[in-house]
């Protein structure tokens, strides 16, 4: 029997070190390829951490904090986790359905919040909890995110103006991402609990878990942060300061390290538990990662891509598949800062990517480390990535090109310069004051004080935006189209300003009188 035992036991020391040597050729394999990413996006600096089978096998960190400073990144280094935070806010709602406060997700939103309104009725009647939180709002994606980007209104001030914003779809019909439904999670957590969204996740979740360092706002961050950077300016890449989200609870807001977050990955992919603590239920992890609504992919997928068949959301979580296996995952972005949360559960592993720039390293890492543990396959993602990217700035020159060759050269403004003065205001998003100053026209979003733009006579009555320093947004040309009325004066502004993010058409600014 002690002969036996004896074999048994170097059996398994054999196959220990067997398993780490595996791990370490897959890490190697990783490592190599962080660095030349880096190096191929002139990304200041990224940070890693890989979870396979309840254990942390890797965090690192790679270049900067920030541009033309000597700090390392490492895997301390905080960063914001942007709308991987959502997450966090769907599993505190789950806390207090476990708890009993909250009856389920199905419970009504007007129960919590009476005063919060849709520009439907029956959708304000008929809002539940879920439909907050899995996007299938009606809304369109990212409609109304310019009422909390770099305003200064409150997150009930925010809420108070969701009613004229006007659905692209019918209720629950499609999938429209939506970030001020989530700041109304937020403040739904903090009129059932009594405590602030970041009180709560502190206490709940955050100290359980040993995430001690990770914030919930930059004011409480002291040391060892990464700075954002982008392009915005166009001076090339340049730091910013830290982004203060405060208003958007339960959309994002928290900042952490991808030592930290590999706590949180342990704990979804524990289905609640970590560490032999119950953080919230089984069954509740189990409806974070259901999908509740359909995420719109290429039905006919081409060969070479990846073996992404479905995605849907579930609550605070994208469920989709990937070469053939179940994925959970999540990403994050504000300015100067892009992330990567994903779980693979079928193969126990959890991989975080946190980057402060703005460009596709995170998803080219994310991509490449499930390939390490999932395929033989050696894709290349680096090199695709960087292909489309070369691609997209192809196509924003052209567009650009397009737009100078069709400028009416040789034309004047209707109006002498200070005829164009005014308050213009919005329902929805409140007043933009444009003045002459020093001989040319600024245009000034009085909610948002960071917002200001000298306008420059590009043709008849349209002005081209030259945004000042103090927008950190990367915004590609832009315009504002002053309407005649039939008096001879300005009656209203049009704002066209193309980007990914914000819908300036939204605002249907009308001059006050």
């Amino acid at each position: 029997m002690r002969k036996t035992l004896s074999v048994l036991f170097v059996l398994i020391l054999f196959a220990s070190d067997f398993l780490a040597q595996d791990y370490a050729a897959k890490i190697a394999e990783i490592d190599a390829y962080a660095e030349q990413v880096l190096r191929d996006w002139k990304v200041p600096g990224m940070a890693i951490a890989i979870v396979k089978d309840d254990r942390v096998i890797f965090a690192k960190g790679y270049g900067v904090r920030h541009l033309g400073k000597p700090e390392k990144v490492d895997e301390d280094t905080l960063f914001a986790i942007a709308s991987n935070s959502k997450a966090f806010t769907t599993a505190a709602l789950a806390i207090l359905m476990d708890e009993g406060k909250i009856s389920g997700w199905d419970e009504k939103v007007s129960i919590f919040l009476p005063e919060f309104q849709m520009y439907d009725a029956y959708v304000t009647r008929e809002l539940t909890l879920r439909d907050l939180v899995c996007h299938r709002s009606g809304l369109d994606t990212f409609s109304g995110d310019l009422l909390w980007y770099e305003t200064k209104y409150t997150p009930d001030e925010v809420l108070r103006r969701v009613r004229y914003l006007k659905p692209v779809s019918s209720f629950r019909s499609k999938y429209g991402y939506q970030n001020l439904m989530f700041i109304a999670a937020g403040r739904i957590i903090e009129k059932v609990s009594g405590k602030s969204w970041g009180e709560f996740l502190r206490e709940r979740i955050l100290k359980p878990l040993g995430m001690n360092r990770t914030t919930t706002t930059v004011r409480d961050i002291k040391d060892n942060y990464a700075t954002p950077h982008n392009e915005s300016g166009g001076r090339g890449l340049r730091p910013l300061p830290l982004g203060n989200v405060d208003n958007a609870i339960g959309a994002a807001g928290l900042n952490s390290s991808v030592s930290e977050v590999a706590k949180w990955l342990r704990l979804q992919l524990g289905k609640g538990k970590y560490e032999g603590k119950q953080i919230f239920s089984e069954q509740q992890a189990g409806q974070m990662w259901s999908p509740c609504v359909i995420v719109g992919i290429n039905p006919f997928p081409p060969k070479e891509a990846p073996t992404q068949i479905f995605l849907g959301y579930g609550l605070g979580w994208f469920i989709g598949d990937y070469r053939g296996r179940k994925l959970v995952f999540h990403s994050g972005g504000l300015d100067g800062m892009i992330s990567q949360t994903a779980m693979m559960p079928a193969e126990n592993l959890g991989v975080v990517v946190l980057t402060n720039s703005e460009t596709s390293a995170a998803l080219v890492m994310r991509n490449k480390i499930l390939d390490v543990f999932t395929s033989e396959e050696k894709r290349d993602w680096n090199a695709e990535y960087l292909k489309l990217a070369e691609q997209r700035r192809s196509l924003r020159q052209q567009q650009e090109r397009k737009a100078l060759s069709e400028r009416a050269v040789n034309t004047k403004p209707s109006l002498a310069l200070k005829d164009y003065e005014g308050t213009y205001s919005s329902q929805m998003y409140g007043e933009v004051q444009i003045t002459e100053e020093n001989g040319k026209l600024v245009m000034r979003f009085l909610p948002a004080p960071n917002f200001v733009a000298d306008l420059e006579h590009w043709h008849y009555d349209t002005f081209l935006i030259k945004w000042r320093d103090s927008v950190n947004y990367n915004f590609p040309l832009g315009w504002v189209t002053f309407r005649i009325d039939k008096n001879g004066k300005p009656d209203e502004i049009k704002i066209d300003q193309p980007n990914d993010d914000f819908w300036f058409y939204e605002l249907e600014l009308k001059r006050k009188m």
